[in-house]
C-alpha cells in the first residue's frame, strides 16, 4: 500500500542555515532509494525555521529502510542540537 509521509522539521532559530543545508543533502541520495516516488523539501514562507518533506513512498517497509539509511544518521549527527523537534506523519489515501 502506498504511503505518504509529512515530516515536519523545525531548527532552533540561530540554525537555520545549517539544517536547510544538511536537509538539502539527504534529498538526491533518498530520490534514488528503492520505493521513493517524491521527496520534496519545502520551507514555511512565514517561519523560516519551519522545513516540511512531503514524501511518498512504494510501501511502509522501503520507507523505514530509508529511516535507517545512513544518510539520516549523519544528518542527524552534523544537525545535533541544532533541530527544536521533529513531527512525522504517516498517511494514507482516502478511498
Amino acid at each position: 500500500m502506498p504511503l505518504t509521509i509529512v515530516a515536519n522539521i523545525h531548527a532552533m532559530p540561530d540554525q537555520v542555515d545549517l539544517v536547510k543545508s544538511e536537509l538539502v543533502k539527504l534529498i538526491e541520495k533518498t530520490l534514488t532509494e528503492p520505493g521513493c516516488i517524491n521527496y520534496d523539501l519545502h520551507q514555511d514562507n512565514e517561519n523560516p525555521a519551519h522545513f516540511m518533506f512531503y514524501e511518498n513512498w512504494e510501501n511502509r517497509d522501503l520507507w523505514q529502510e530509508h529511516m535507517n539509511a545512513p544518510h539520516l544518521a549523519l544528518f542527524a549527527e552534523a544537525t545535533k542540537g541544532a533541530v527544536e523537534n521533529v513531527i512525522v506523519n504517516e498517511m494514507s489515501p482516502v478511498d
